[in-house]
């Protein structure tokens, strides 16, 4: 069975790539997960303020004003954690390129070209076999326009391009008003792929203590549809791979990813849930599934079920969404239905 798949002009052994996470910081774990069959690995973020904070310019600002407001300290990391970060995460890149015999995916999490430009052309000559930027970033002044925050992406992601020649990914959020053309100004700015999609962690509200808090949940299956959706129908109208990420849990999640045009499948929080020996089960089932289902590769999966692919394209636009709603029936109205009563509702 040829599990193979490309990626980022990358040849792969099969679709599995764990995503950016904790896991990626210890090499033993790395070596773990290549050892149950990942086909590359995405290391855990460099964040820009690790960068910004080695000029001492990012602690000055970050901290100015806010010790009257205690429990707002408890949001950043002591400046001592960030100070070394940036050249640890250079060092862990290249014992990872040496330990590993797979691709390894630097990632690079921030807002602005600024250290990024220099840390990217570190990040290659260490070794990296590629490049994730991880644009995490909410824009929450009013007087900002959807205009200048996608300029934002193209901007860092031209200026990554221009000065580094290994391939370049932007993982995504899903909060674009025009998704579509924003993909494709970003595939034709080029990205050479495109990581659907960043989750952005929610803070909660601490009613008890009156405090807003940070509250980290792990994804499930049911979160797969968005970035789903969004890769189907990209599918065959952009030149830059997609990735499918956020909610790949199971075999099933990985076919469906597949299926809508996915070159890989990333997953993490499934690993960190129940253990790297995962990535083994879930390769395992895919050889099982393809041949039950009498497929001889991998790739005769990719895009079958895409817009442009599927029976009913219009089932990943507006049609759906009435189909679904019309098909919907909470059980007491099956059971009212059953006994000839007819809800008021409907009457």
């Amino acid at each position: 069975m040829d599990l193979s798949t490309t990626y980022l002009g990358l040849k792969l052994k099969n679709p599995i790539v764990p995503s950016s996470s904790p896991l990626a910081r210890s090499l033993s774990t790395l070596r773990r997960m290549e050892d149950a069959g990942a086909a590359a690995i995405v290391l855990h973020s460099l964040f820009e303020e690790q960068i910004t904070l080695e000029s001492h310019d990012l602690n000055h600002y970050l901290t100015q004003g806010i010790e009257s407001f205690p429990e707002a300290l408890t949001y950043f990391p002591e400046a001592t954690e960030y100070q070394t970060g940036a050249k640890g995460y250079l060092d862990h890149l290249r014992q990872a390129k040496e330990a590993l015999g797979i691709p390894v995916i630097a990632s690079l999490n921030g807002v602005s070209t600024g250290g990024w430009i220099r840390y990217a052309r570190d990040i290659e000559e260490a070794g990296a076999d590629a490049l994730e930027l991880n644009v995490y970033y909410l824009p929450t002044d009013p007087f900002m326009t959807s205009t200048t925050v996608e300029q934002i992406y193209l901007d860092i992601l031209q200026d990554v391009k221009a000065t580094i020649s290994i391939p370049v990914a932007m993982k995504l959020n899903p909060y674009f008003s025009a998704m579509a053309n924003m993909a494709y100004r970003l595939s034709e700015t080029g990205a050479d792929g495109l990581v659907l999609f960043n989750r952005f962690y929610q803070p909660d509200l601490d009613i008890e203590n009156l405090e807003v808090v940070p509250n980290l949940k792990l994804s499930s299956s049911n979160e797969l549809r968005l970035p789903l959706r969004w890769i189907a129908i990209l599918y065959g109208h952009i030149q830059s791979d997609l990735a499918l990420t956020t909610g790949v849990h199971t075999v099933e999640d990985v076919v469906k990813g597949l299926m809508a045009g996915a070159s890989v499948t990333m997953m993490a929080s499934e690993l960190l849930r129940n253990g790297v020996g995962r990535i083994r089960e879930i390769l395992f089932d895919l050889e099982a599934w393809l041949i039950q289902h009498e497929y001889n590769a991998v790739s005769e999966l990719r895009g079958s079920l895409s817009q442009i692919n599927c029976a009913e394209p219009a089932a990943f636009e507006r049609a759906n969404y009435m189909r679904v709603l019309s098909s919907y029936a909470p059980d007491y109205m099956w059971r009212m239905g059953a006994l000839g009563v007819v809800p008021d509702d409907r009457r």
